[in-house]
């Protein structure tokens, strides 16, 4: 286009900047502004947005706020854009201190806004303040209709917490009829604190719905898996097998000179390199004191079978390969289709501290900033 002399609009940003969220192109999506900076359109509110959603989406959530304080002027989907990214990235104060400045303002907030604070709330284990916000939303002075999206962040909030069994009350008693979100989020609040009573309960309501949830079989599955009871985990992998319900298998990816590249839990790497940067990390990890957290490997085989499954998942191939193809010093980015474990989330602490780099990791659930052996949730996801 520009060598054509054609010069890109506010449409143009748009779509190219979702491109970059998309792929989690940082690099991209930066050169992207800086032109959008170079035609006067660095402040314009249909910009702005766009890359406050493509920096928060890429890893970047300092850059999502700054690039906010400069539109002019701020719609709905502004606020709205900024504040569900500190709320991915666990950053919920600063996302309650916009709102504030949104209230102040007389902008009026919406359903989107209270399903951003309330996820806000679920990532950095705000009990007190998701209760308060969500008796807020409808009888405050800016009244919002509950819908099921909030309802599925509070049954979160509650069960994140350990309040599973006001997390029930609360399904039991909403005004809109459940759906299969919602009872997953209770699903996976019973597979962290190990409860098989209300997991049982909770995955009955969504076979109910769908018997062929491969999410539900899972986190069952899990639950069983974690308090040991393997007679069950076999029951549920052979009815698995007998509906034909995949798994879906753990991936990680990096994005490096454009290209992605992708990697699956239990692959063993092709790179040499990548397979030697992998055992010089596990030596290190070791005289850290490391000890392999066994209740992440959810399968009945032997510790040291469990210790090679754990060390192969796949954001840690990708750290991995991401090591030895970038700079010294730089950010390594790693985006996860699943959850990531305890075990990897211990070990991705202790990389960072041993080779002096940040990584950030976008797993299902949220971003996670790890930087001299700590994360920025505070171990709470």
């Amino acid at each position: 286009m520009v060598r054509n002399s054609i010069l890109p609009n506010q449409s143009t940003f748009a779509s190219g900047l979702n491109s970059c969220s998309a792929l989690g192109t940082l690099d991209w999506g930066k050169e992207m502004h800086g032109v959008a900076v170079k035609l006067g359109l660095g402040t314009d509110a249909f910009v702005g947005n766009s890359l406050v959603v493509m920096y928060s989406d890429c890893g970047n959530v300092n850059d999502a706020v700054s690039v906010f304080t400069e539109i002019l002027k701020k719609s709905i989907v502004s606020w709205n854009s900024v504040i569900v990214g500190c709320a991915q990235h666990g950053h919920g104060k600063w996302a309650f201190v916009i709102f504030s400045q949104m209230i102040r303002l007389n902008k009026e907030p919406d359903e989107i806004t209270f399903t951003g604070l309330l996820s806000a709330c679920s990532h950095c284990g705000f009990l007190q303040k998701g209760r308060k916000l969500f008796d807020y939303m409808s009888r405050g002075p800016t009244h919002v209709d509950r819908k099921i999206q909030h309802y599925t962040c509070m049954v979160d909030i509650l069960g994140r917490c350990g309040e599973l069994k006001e997390a029930e009350e609360l399904i039991e008693c909403m005004l809109v009829k459940p759906n299969e979100m919602i009872w997953l989020a209770l699903l996976s609040a019973c597979r962290m604190h190990s409860d098989v009573y209300s997991g049982e309960k909770a995955a009955a309501a969504i076979f109910n719905m769908d018997s062929e949830s491969s999410a539900a079989y899972v986190l069952l599955s899990n639950i069983y898996a974690s308090a040991g009871r393997w007679s069950n985990v076999s029951k549920l992998r052979v009815k698995m097998k007998q509906k034909g319900i995949m798994k879906i298998p753990g991936s990680s990816w990096v994005v490096f000179r454009g290209k992605k590249h992708e990697f699956f839990s239990g692959d063993r790497p092709h790179c040499l390199r990548t397979y030697e940067k992998l055992e010089f990390l596990r030596e290190k990890l070791k005289e850290l004191g490391y000890v392999p957290d066994y209740r992440s490997a959810l399968h009945d085989v032997e510790d040291e079978q469990k210790e090679e499954m754990l060390w192969y998942h796949s954001e840690r191939l990708a750290i991995a390969f991401g090591l030895i193809n970038t700079a010294e010093g730089s950010t390594i980015t790693v985006i996860k289709n699943l959850r990531v474990c305890e075990d990897c989330h211990t070990v991705i602490k202790l990389i960072s501290r041993v080779v002096g780099r940040e990584i950030v990791l976008r797993d299902s659930t949220r971003f996670h900033h790890f930087k001299d052996g700590t994360c920025s949730c505070g171990d709470y996801w």
